[in-house]
């Protein structure tokens, strides 16, 4: 599905198409800045700011999402993963802006998602943000799996999960999959809280997330057989 960079985050947070299509975003975009930030905010705006704790990056890293430019030599395209390069930097050129974002549409029916973050207040920059999205089959077994977290290091990051799938995302095989994968993050110490706080707190809302999403998806299941 394309976004384009002008859309307002107020209005794609409303968005009845976004929401069936690019759930994680949905469930995200309430938690980014603040109504009135919203209103005028645009979705290419925070890809372009690439700030780290962002929740707008999050997603197009966790889901593979394509971020399309608008170059002197023509549209073109770059996945999210390498447009994010740093804190505020990105790969953008002089002469280039965005043009829009190109998140993967999931085929499954059962489509759970889960997100969570911490912060000073609500819709603060993040100091630690995890989300997650799952696909189930009928049996409750684990189809596909993403998983990103925000605000660890200096760019948003998307870890690899990819042993949850064809489980039934039980607590232990979840909690294996998520300290193998967080072990070795790179986390940033700064005035708010130190790389090892950062390191514990993503490790724990990533398991939070994919039960959440796990829950989420089992309840569309149920809803489906009725």
């Amino acid at each position: 599905m394309i976004v384009g960079a002008t859309t307002r985050q107020a209005q794609a947070e409303r968005d009845p198409v976004i929401r069936a299509s690019v759930p994680m975003l949905a469930r995200v975009l309430p938690w980014v800045g603040h109504p009135p930030t919203r209103n005028r905010g645009t979705v290419g705006g925070s890809i372009a700011n690439a700030d780290p704790s962002a929740e707008i990056p999050l997603v197009a890293v966790t889901l593979g999402a394509d971020i399309l430019l608008a170059t002197t030599d023509g549209p073109t395209s770059m996945p999210a993963d390498d447009f994010f390069i740093g804190p505020m930097l990105t790969t953008i050129g002089q002469g280039e802006c965005v043009s829009a974002i190109r998140f993967p549409v999931w085929p499954h029916q059962r489509i759970g998602v889960g997100f969570f973050e911490i912060s000073a207040r609500r819709s603060d920059f993040a100091f630690v943000a995890a989300a997650a999205q799952v696909a189930l089959d009928d049996a409750g077994r684990c189809l596909e799996v993403a998983l990103g977290v925000g605000g660890v290091g200096d760019r948003p990051l998307r870890l690899d999960v990819s042993s949850l799938v064809g489980t039934e995302l039980d607590a232990t095989s979840v909690a294996a999959a998520v300290n193998a994968a967080a072990g070795e993050l790179d986390a940033t110490s700064d005035l708010h809280a130190s790389a090892a706080y950062r390191r514990r707190v993503a490790s724990v809302l990533c398991i939070r997330a994919l039960e959440q999403a796990r829950v989420d998806a089992s309840a569309k299941s149920r809803e489906g057989a009725r």
